[in-house]
């Protein structure tokens, strides 16, 4: 960690494992050590860890606190009380003593900045009567959300989904239902179960999975994202002939087969957004552009499906910020 402190950070972090042990119990003079630093830059280090071949056997890396036995006296029990619930964790479903033993992690998905293209004031999408907030909208959050932003998100910008969805309702009556559609959808749906054999879903999505993890990970070049967007054609290809086993009632095995569509496109949508922003930036990190890009600074980027299904991209401006809230933001300091 000590060989990859980010520029912004270097006046911020210690230079020697001891000043950051120094930090860690609570010498004010010392600064952080670099495993401290943000999240993202600690993801991007453990991924290149693992790309480089010195990854762990599941594919992550090995974190061990148990070390500060050559430090305290009484590690163990200094451990159980500052991170009771991590202890317990690893005890219950691993077996493992972290007081004792290195721990086995790797990054994963937290959350999806960007989504749903919406109203900012009144959280209405681009399809008439549906509203978004949340994790599922694109809202304020930009390439990187905040700790605690995911509640905030959703008391402000829930109460305005909620309120004007409700006025929406009132001034509108009830859409038209196409009842041709509905049942050619509802016959769509069952055809797992109708096939003599065909894909075992959960197969498909542990592919996806895996070639998202490794081809539109943490770390991100344009030439493995467009081979991923390949994956993502023959997947949904497979997709098209899945087999369901069993029952409908409880079925988790068609539950997942129906997820498929939702999974691909979303997937999909991440891989072309990620190429067309050729930056890194808050959760995009591209190895072929590392740096941000001012331009990219001043567009989002805006995906729809065409008539034929086919995914279009445009960049969208980001409007000016009004001038009165401008003066209030300098007025807070």
């Amino acid at each position: 960690m000590f060989d990859d402190i980010p520029d912004l950070y270097k006046d911020q972090t210690a230079d020697t494992e001891e000043e950051g042990w120094r930090y860690v119990i609570g010498d004010r003079d010392a600064r952080r050590p670099p495993e401290l630093l943000t999240r993202d830059h600690v993801a991007r280090c453990i991924v290149r860890e693992v790309k480089a071949g010195r990854g762990s056997p599941h594919g992550g890396v090995f974190l061990d606190i148990a070390w500060i036995k050559e430090k305290i006296p009484n590690a163990a029990e200094h451990i159980k009380k500052k991170l009771p619930s991590m202890y317990h964790q690893f005890k219950q479903l691993a077996n493992l003593d972290i007081t004792e033993e290195p721990m086995e992690i790797g990054p994963t998905t937290h959350y999806i900045m960007g989504g749903i293209r919406v109203d900012g004031d009144t959280q209405a999408s681009t399809v008439l009567g549906l509203f978004a907030a949340g994790e599922c909208a694109a809202g304020i959050n930009g390439a990187n959300r905040l700790g605690g932003n995911s509640l905030s998100d959703l008391i402000v910008f829930g109460k305005r989904a909620g309120e004007y969805a409700a006025i929406f309702a009132k001034e509108n009556g009830h859409g038209t239902i196409d009842n041709d559609e509905v049942e050619r959808i509802a016959k769509g749906t069952l055809e797992p179960f109708e096939r003599e054999g065909g894909e075992n879903p959960y197969t498909i999505q542990q592919d996806l999975q895996e070639m998202m993890q490794e081809l539109v990970g943490i770390v991100r070049t344009e030439e493995e994202m467009v081979q991923a967007l390949e994956g993502i054609e023959q997947l949904k290809r497979r997709s098209a002939n899945t087999f369901v086993p069993g029952n409908i009632d409880f079925n988790p095995g068609w539950h997942t087969a129906l997820d498929l569509h939702n999974l691909l496109t979303v997937s999909e949508a991440i891989a072309r957004a990620a190429i067309e922003r050729k930056e890194s930036r808050g959760g995009q990190y591209r190895d072929d552009y590392p740096a941000k890009d001012p331009e990219f600074g001043k567009v989002n980027v805006s995906l729809k499906k065409d008539a034929d299904g086919r995914m279009q991209i445009a960049r969208v401006w980001i409007p000016e910020m009004p001038v009165e809230l401008k003066q209030i933001i300098e007025e807070m300091g």
